[in-house]
Protein backbone atom coordinates (compact mmCIF):
# COMPACT_ATOMS: atom_id res chain seq x y z
CA UNK A 1 0.00 0.00 0.00
CA UNK A 2 1.26 3.54 -0.73
CA UNK A 3 2.47 5.85 1.98
CA UNK A 4 -0.08 8.53 2.84
CA UNK A 5 1.30 12.07 2.62
CA UNK A 6 0.62 14.61 5.34
CA UNK A 7 1.16 18.30 4.59
CA UNK A 8 1.50 21.13 7.12
CA UNK A 9 1.88 24.88 6.72
CA UNK A 10 4.30 26.32 9.25
CA UNK A 11 3.92 29.99 10.18
CA UNK A 12 3.83 30.75 13.88
CA UNK A 13 2.63 27.20 14.46
CA UNK A 14 2.09 24.04 12.41
CA UNK A 15 -1.29 23.93 10.74
CA UNK A 16 -2.32 20.92 8.69
CA UNK A 17 -3.28 21.42 5.05
CA UNK A 18 -6.17 19.09 4.35
CA UNK A 19 -6.43 16.88 1.32
CA UNK A 20 -9.23 17.72 -1.12
CA UNK A 21 -10.99 15.92 -3.92
CA UNK A 22 -9.26 16.53 -7.26
CA UNK A 23 -11.63 18.92 -9.12
CA UNK A 24 -11.53 16.85 -12.34
CA UNK A 25 -9.29 14.17 -13.83
CA UNK A 26 -8.77 16.12 -17.05
CA UNK A 27 -6.80 18.69 -15.05
CA UNK A 28 -4.43 15.94 -13.90
CA UNK A 29 -4.07 14.75 -17.50
CA UNK A 30 -3.15 18.26 -18.65
CA UNK A 31 -0.58 18.61 -15.87
CA UNK A 32 1.10 15.41 -17.09
CA UNK A 33 1.03 16.58 -20.70
CA UNK A 34 2.61 19.87 -19.64
CA UNK A 35 5.34 18.17 -17.59
CA UNK A 36 5.70 14.36 -17.79
CA UNK A 37 8.31 14.45 -15.01
CA UNK A 38 5.44 14.87 -12.60
CA UNK A 39 5.26 11.06 -12.95
CA UNK A 40 8.82 10.60 -11.64
CA UNK A 41 10.03 9.60 -15.10
CA UNK A 42 11.61 11.71 -17.81
CA UNK A 43 9.57 11.02 -20.93
CA UNK A 44 9.18 12.30 -24.45
CA UNK A 45 5.46 12.31 -25.17
CA UNK A 46 4.62 10.50 -28.40
CA UNK A 47 0.97 11.53 -28.23
CA UNK A 48 -2.27 11.70 -26.29
CA UNK A 49 -5.47 9.87 -27.14
CA UNK A 50 -3.40 7.56 -29.34
CA UNK A 51 -5.67 5.21 -31.33
CA UNK A 52 -5.01 1.48 -31.23
CA UNK A 53 -6.03 -0.90 -33.97
CA UNK A 54 -8.70 -2.28 -31.63
CA UNK A 55 -10.71 0.96 -31.70
CA UNK A 56 -9.54 2.23 -28.28
CA UNK A 57 -7.50 5.30 -27.36
CA UNK A 58 -4.48 5.40 -25.03
CA UNK A 59 -4.65 8.48 -22.80
CA UNK A 60 -0.92 9.23 -22.96
CA UNK A 61 1.94 7.34 -24.66
CA UNK A 62 5.54 8.25 -23.83
CA UNK A 63 9.09 7.19 -24.66
CA UNK A 64 11.98 7.13 -22.18
CA UNK A 65 15.72 7.57 -22.77
CA UNK A 66 16.24 3.80 -23.19
CA UNK A 67 13.58 3.55 -25.88
CA UNK A 68 10.96 1.87 -23.67
CA UNK A 69 7.31 2.82 -24.15
CA UNK A 70 5.20 4.09 -21.23
CA UNK A 71 1.43 3.68 -21.35
CA UNK A 72 -0.35 6.11 -19.02
CA UNK A 73 -4.06 5.59 -18.36
CA UNK A 74 -6.21 7.78 -16.11
CA UNK A 75 -8.57 5.82 -13.91
CA UNK A 76 -11.36 8.41 -13.93
CA UNK A 77 -14.52 6.79 -12.54
CA UNK A 78 -14.07 3.32 -14.01
CA UNK A 79 -14.30 0.09 -12.06
CA UNK A 80 -11.10 -1.81 -11.16
CA UNK A 81 -11.93 -4.48 -13.73
CA UNK A 82 -12.41 -1.90 -16.47
CA UNK A 83 -9.30 0.19 -15.90
CA UNK A 84 -6.92 -2.75 -15.33
CA UNK A 85 -8.40 -4.72 -18.21
CA UNK A 86 -8.13 -1.70 -20.49
CA UNK A 87 -4.47 -1.00 -19.82
CA UNK A 88 -3.59 -4.70 -20.24
CA UNK A 89 -5.43 -4.64 -23.56
CA UNK A 90 -3.31 -1.67 -24.57
CA UNK A 91 -0.20 -3.66 -23.63
CA UNK A 92 -1.26 -6.47 -25.96
CA UNK A 93 -1.25 -3.92 -28.79
CA UNK A 94 1.91 -2.10 -27.68
CA UNK A 95 4.00 -5.28 -27.72
CA UNK A 96 3.29 -5.64 -31.44
CA UNK A 97 4.73 -2.23 -32.35
CA UNK A 98 8.02 -2.10 -34.22
CA UNK A 99 10.55 0.70 -34.59
CA UNK A 100 8.80 2.22 -37.61
CA UNK A 101 5.41 2.08 -35.85
CA UNK A 102 6.72 4.13 -32.92
CA UNK A 103 8.07 6.75 -35.31
CA UNK A 104 4.75 6.82 -37.17
CA UNK A 105 2.87 7.53 -33.92
CA UNK A 106 5.18 10.45 -33.17
CA UNK A 107 4.83 11.82 -36.70
CA UNK A 108 1.03 11.60 -36.57
CA UNK A 109 0.93 13.63 -33.34
CA UNK A 110 3.73 16.11 -34.16
CA UNK A 111 3.36 17.18 -37.80
CA UNK A 112 6.53 18.69 -39.19
CA UNK A 113 8.64 17.77 -36.15
CA UNK A 114 11.56 15.33 -36.03
CA UNK A 115 11.58 12.56 -33.44
CA UNK A 116 15.39 12.58 -33.48
CA UNK A 117 15.61 16.29 -32.70
CA UNK A 118 12.88 16.25 -30.07
CA UNK A 119 14.47 13.20 -28.42
CA UNK A 120 17.85 14.93 -28.25
CA UNK A 121 16.26 18.06 -26.79
CA UNK A 122 14.47 16.02 -24.14
CA UNK A 123 17.37 13.75 -23.18
CA UNK A 124 20.35 16.09 -23.07
CA UNK A 125 21.56 15.54 -26.63
CA UNK A 126 21.29 11.74 -26.69
CA UNK A 127 20.43 10.13 -30.05
CA UNK A 128 17.37 7.93 -30.47
CA UNK A 129 18.31 4.34 -29.50
CA UNK A 130 18.53 1.81 -32.33
CA UNK A 131 15.81 -0.18 -30.57
CA UNK A 132 12.43 1.38 -29.83
CA UNK A 133 9.85 -0.53 -27.77
CA UNK A 134 12.16 -3.31 -26.70
CA UNK A 135 10.30 -2.92 -23.39
CA UNK A 136 7.20 -1.20 -22.03
CA UNK A 137 5.66 -0.03 -18.75
CA UNK A 138 2.04 0.49 -17.74
CA UNK A 139 0.92 3.16 -15.28
CA UNK A 140 -2.60 3.79 -14.02
CA UNK A 141 -2.85 7.42 -12.89
CA UNK A 142 -5.46 8.13 -10.21
CA UNK A 143 -6.33 10.74 -7.63
CA UNK A 144 -8.31 8.21 -5.59
CA UNK A 145 -7.45 4.60 -6.53
CA UNK A 146 -9.84 2.16 -4.86
CA UNK A 147 -8.53 -0.78 -2.79
CA UNK A 148 -9.55 -3.34 -5.44
CA UNK A 149 -7.43 -1.63 -8.13
CA UNK A 150 -4.48 -1.49 -5.75
CA UNK A 151 -4.83 -5.19 -4.88
CA UNK A 152 -5.05 -6.31 -8.52
CA UNK A 153 -2.10 -4.20 -9.63
CA UNK A 154 0.04 -5.31 -6.69
CA UNK A 155 -0.77 -8.97 -7.45
CA UNK A 156 0.12 -8.63 -11.14
CA UNK A 157 3.30 -6.70 -10.39
CA UNK A 158 4.72 -8.69 -7.50
CA UNK A 159 3.66 -12.24 -8.35
CA UNK A 160 3.58 -12.24 -12.16
CA UNK A 161 6.15 -9.59 -13.08
CA UNK A 162 3.68 -7.53 -15.13
CA UNK A 163 5.17 -4.04 -15.66
CA UNK A 164 2.15 -2.29 -14.13
CA UNK A 165 1.82 0.18 -11.28
CA UNK A 166 -0.49 2.89 -9.99
CA UNK A 167 0.64 6.46 -9.47
CA UNK A 168 -1.58 8.00 -6.80
CA UNK A 169 -1.89 11.79 -6.65
CA UNK A 170 -3.12 13.58 -3.55
CA UNK A 171 -4.53 17.08 -4.00
CA UNK A 172 -4.27 19.86 -1.43
CA UNK A 173 -5.55 23.45 -1.26
CA UNK A 174 -4.32 26.18 1.04
CA UNK A 175 -5.14 29.89 0.90
CA UNK A 176 -5.76 29.89 -2.83
CA UNK A 177 -2.76 27.66 -3.64
CA UNK A 178 -2.99 24.12 -5.02
CA UNK A 179 -0.54 21.27 -4.31
CA UNK A 180 0.00 17.71 -5.56
CA UNK A 181 1.78 14.86 -3.81
CA UNK A 182 2.52 11.56 -5.56
CA UNK A 183 3.12 8.00 -4.39
CA UNK A 184 3.44 4.63 -6.12
CA UNK A 185 1.09 1.85 -4.99
CA UNK A 186 3.86 -0.74 -5.47
CA UNK A 187 6.82 0.74 -3.65
CA UNK A 188 9.62 -1.29 -5.22
CA UNK A 189 11.29 -1.00 -8.63
CA UNK A 190 8.79 -1.42 -11.42
CA UNK A 191 9.42 -4.51 -13.56
CA UNK A 192 9.98 -3.90 -17.25
CA UNK A 193 8.50 -6.07 -19.98
CA UNK A 194 11.29 -7.38 -22.19
CA UNK A 195 11.18 -7.95 -25.91
CA UNK A 196 8.66 -10.59 -26.94
CA UNK A 197 9.90 -13.16 -29.43
CA UNK A 198 7.98 -13.87 -32.60
CA UNK A 199 6.93 -10.28 -33.20
CA UNK A 200 5.73 -9.34 -36.66
CA UNK A 201 7.65 -6.03 -36.53
CA UNK A 202 11.23 -5.36 -35.46
CA UNK A 203 11.94 -3.00 -32.57
CA UNK A 204 15.35 -2.28 -34.09
CA UNK A 205 15.80 0.41 -36.73
CA UNK A 206 16.28 -0.97 -40.24
CA UNK A 207 19.89 -1.06 -41.48
CA UNK A 208 20.43 -0.25 -45.14
CA UNK A 209 23.23 -2.80 -45.45
CA UNK A 210 25.98 -0.36 -46.42
CA UNK A 211 26.46 2.48 -43.91
CA UNK A 212 28.70 2.31 -40.85
CA UNK A 213 29.61 4.68 -38.06
CA UNK A 214 33.23 5.14 -36.95
CA UNK A 215 34.61 7.14 -34.04
CA UNK A 216 38.05 8.65 -34.63
CA UNK A 217 39.60 9.57 -31.31
CA UNK A 218 41.67 12.60 -32.28
CA UNK A 219 44.20 13.38 -29.53
CA UNK A 220 45.68 16.87 -30.02
CA UNK A 221 48.74 16.37 -27.81
CA UNK A 222 50.73 13.96 -29.96
CA UNK A 223 48.26 11.11 -30.25
CA UNK A 224 45.90 10.02 -33.04
CA UNK A 225 45.61 12.87 -35.57
CA UNK A 226 42.70 13.65 -37.92
CA UNK A 227 44.94 15.57 -40.35
CA UNK A 228 46.93 12.35 -40.88
CA UNK A 229 43.72 10.42 -41.57
CA UNK A 230 42.49 13.01 -44.10
CA UNK A 231 45.83 13.22 -45.91
CA UNK A 232 46.65 9.53 -46.18
CA UNK A 233 43.16 7.99 -46.25
CA UNK A 234 42.55 5.91 -43.14
CA UNK A 235 40.78 5.60 -39.82
CA UNK A 236 42.27 3.89 -36.80
CA UNK A 237 41.57 2.74 -33.27
CA UNK A 238 43.36 0.82 -30.57
CA UNK A 239 44.66 0.85 -27.05
CA UNK A 240 42.53 -2.10 -26.01
CA UNK A 241 40.77 -5.14 -27.40
CA UNK A 242 37.33 -3.50 -26.97
CA UNK A 243 38.32 -0.69 -29.37
CA UNK A 244 40.08 -2.76 -32.00
CA UNK A 245 37.46 -5.54 -32.09
CA UNK A 246 34.69 -3.32 -33.44
CA UNK A 247 37.03 -1.71 -35.98
CA UNK A 248 37.94 -5.17 -37.27
CA UNK A 249 34.26 -5.82 -37.96
CA UNK A 250 34.16 -3.00 -40.54
CA UNK A 251 33.87 -4.71 -43.95
CA UNK A 252 35.65 -3.68 -47.12
CA UNK A 253 33.30 -1.62 -49.33
CA UNK A 254 31.30 -0.19 -46.43
CA UNK A 255 30.44 3.51 -46.54
CA UNK A 256 31.77 5.01 -43.30
CA UNK A 257 30.54 8.14 -41.53
CA UNK A 258 33.41 9.33 -39.32
CA UNK A 259 32.78 11.20 -36.08
CA UNK A 260 35.37 12.88 -33.88
CA UNK A 261 34.09 13.05 -30.28
CA UNK A 262 33.49 16.61 -28.99
CA UNK A 263 33.71 17.96 -32.55
CA UNK A 264 31.23 16.27 -34.90
CA UNK A 265 31.19 14.48 -38.24
CA UNK A 266 34.33 15.13 -40.28
CA UNK A 267 34.31 12.66 -43.14
CA UNK A 268 32.55 10.06 -45.25
CA UNK A 269 34.44 7.44 -47.21
CA UNK A 270 34.57 3.87 -48.43
CA UNK A 271 36.54 1.25 -46.48
CA UNK A 272 39.16 -0.05 -48.90
CA UNK A 273 40.48 -2.99 -46.92
CA UNK A 274 40.47 -4.82 -43.59
CA UNK A 275 41.87 -3.49 -40.32
CA UNK A 276 45.60 -4.21 -39.89
CA UNK A 277 48.04 -3.34 -37.08
CA UNK A 278 50.21 -0.32 -37.87
CA UNK A 279 53.33 -2.35 -38.68
CA UNK A 280 51.39 -4.36 -41.29
CA UNK A 281 49.07 -1.71 -42.73
CA UNK A 282 49.70 -0.41 -46.25
CA UNK A 283 48.04 2.74 -47.61
CA UNK A 284 47.90 4.07 -51.17
CA UNK A 285 48.97 7.70 -51.27
CA UNK A 286 49.45 9.65 -54.52
CA UNK A 287 48.98 6.38 -56.38
CA UNK A 288 51.78 4.64 -54.51
CA UNK A 289 51.33 1.85 -51.95
CA UNK A 290 53.29 2.74 -48.83
CA UNK A 291 53.68 1.02 -45.46
CA UNK A 292 51.85 2.97 -42.77
CA UNK A 293 54.98 3.29 -40.64
CA UNK A 294 56.90 4.88 -43.52
CA UNK A 295 54.52 7.85 -43.76
CA UNK A 296 55.28 11.30 -42.37
CA UNK A 297 52.73 11.30 -39.57
CA UNK A 298 51.93 14.18 -37.25
CA UNK A 299 50.41 11.86 -34.65
CA UNK A 300 51.68 8.85 -32.75
CA UNK A 301 50.10 5.41 -33.22
CA UNK A 302 50.96 2.79 -30.63
CA UNK A 303 52.75 -0.34 -31.90
CA UNK A 304 53.46 -2.74 -29.01
CA UNK A 305 55.44 -5.92 -29.16
CA UNK A 306 53.89 -8.78 -31.10
CA UNK A 307 53.01 -10.58 -27.87
CA UNK A 308 50.77 -7.67 -26.82
CA UNK A 309 49.34 -6.90 -30.24
CA UNK A 310 45.85 -8.33 -29.84
CA UNK A 311 45.28 -6.32 -26.69
CA UNK A 312 46.73 -2.86 -27.25
CA UNK A 313 47.89 -2.34 -30.85
CA UNK A 314 46.60 0.46 -33.05
CA UNK A 315 44.68 -0.93 -36.03
CA UNK A 316 44.34 0.92 -39.33
CA UNK A 317 41.60 0.70 -41.97
CA UNK A 318 42.36 2.24 -45.41
CA UNK A 319 39.61 4.61 -46.59
CA UNK A 320 38.91 6.24 -49.94
CA UNK A 321 37.45 9.58 -48.90
CA UNK A 322 34.32 10.93 -50.55
CA UNK A 323 34.31 14.07 -48.42
CA UNK A 324 36.30 15.31 -45.45
CA UNK A 325 36.42 18.56 -43.49
CA UNK A 326 38.74 19.95 -40.86
CA UNK A 327 37.95 19.65 -37.16
CA UNK A 328 37.03 23.34 -37.18
CA UNK A 329 34.35 22.65 -39.81
CA UNK A 330 33.00 19.46 -38.24
CA UNK A 331 29.24 19.03 -38.62
CA UNK A 332 27.02 18.52 -35.60
CA UNK A 333 23.43 19.07 -34.57
CA UNK A 334 21.23 17.66 -31.83
CA UNK A 335 19.88 14.20 -32.54
CA UNK A 336 22.84 12.90 -34.56
CA UNK A 337 24.12 9.45 -33.63
CA UNK A 338 27.30 9.09 -31.61
CA UNK A 339 28.70 6.46 -29.30
CA UNK A 340 32.04 5.06 -28.10
CA UNK A 341 32.26 2.12 -30.50
CA UNK A 342 35.21 2.39 -32.87
CA UNK A 343 32.83 1.14 -35.56
CA UNK A 344 29.25 -0.10 -35.76
CA UNK A 345 26.38 -0.36 -38.21
CA UNK A 346 24.75 3.03 -38.69
CA UNK A 347 20.99 2.56 -38.41
CA UNK A 348 20.10 6.15 -37.60
CA UNK A 349 18.54 7.48 -40.80
CA UNK A 350 18.37 11.01 -39.42
CA UNK A 351 22.17 11.02 -39.10
CA UNK A 352 22.67 9.57 -42.59
CA UNK A 353 20.34 12.15 -44.12
CA UNK A 354 21.68 15.19 -42.26
CA UNK A 355 25.39 14.40 -42.71
CA UNK A 356 24.83 13.54 -46.38
CA UNK A 357 23.03 16.86 -46.86
CA UNK A 358 25.76 18.81 -45.04
CA UNK A 359 28.51 17.15 -47.10
CA UNK A 360 26.61 17.31 -50.38
CA UNK A 361 26.59 13.55 -50.90
CA UNK A 362 24.46 11.82 -53.52
CA UNK A 363 22.99 8.31 -53.41
CA UNK A 364 25.43 7.22 -56.09
CA UNK A 365 28.40 7.74 -53.77
CA UNK A 366 28.16 4.34 -52.16
CA UNK A 367 31.03 2.24 -53.51
CA UNK A 368 34.73 2.22 -54.29
CA UNK A 369 35.64 3.83 -57.60
CA UNK A 370 36.42 1.30 -60.35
Amino acid sequence: MPVEVGLWRIDERAERVHQRQMPFESKLEQLILDDPEILEAKLLLLGSQVPTRYGKFIDILGLDAEGSLHVLELKRDRTPRDVVGQILDYASWIQELGNADVRDIFDANHPGASLDERFAERFDGAPVPDELNSAHRLTIVASDPDPATERIVTYLNKFHGVPINVMKFQYFQDNGHEYLARTWVVDEALPTASTVTGRSASTRAVWNGRDWYAAFGHVPAGGRNWDDARKYGFISAGGGEWYSRSLKSLPEGARVFVHVPKHGYVGVGIAAGPARPTDEAVLTHDGVAQPFRSLELAGRYFDPSSEERDDTAEYVVPVVWIKTVSLEDAFWRQGLFANQNSACKLRNQFTIDEVSKAFGLGDEETSLPS
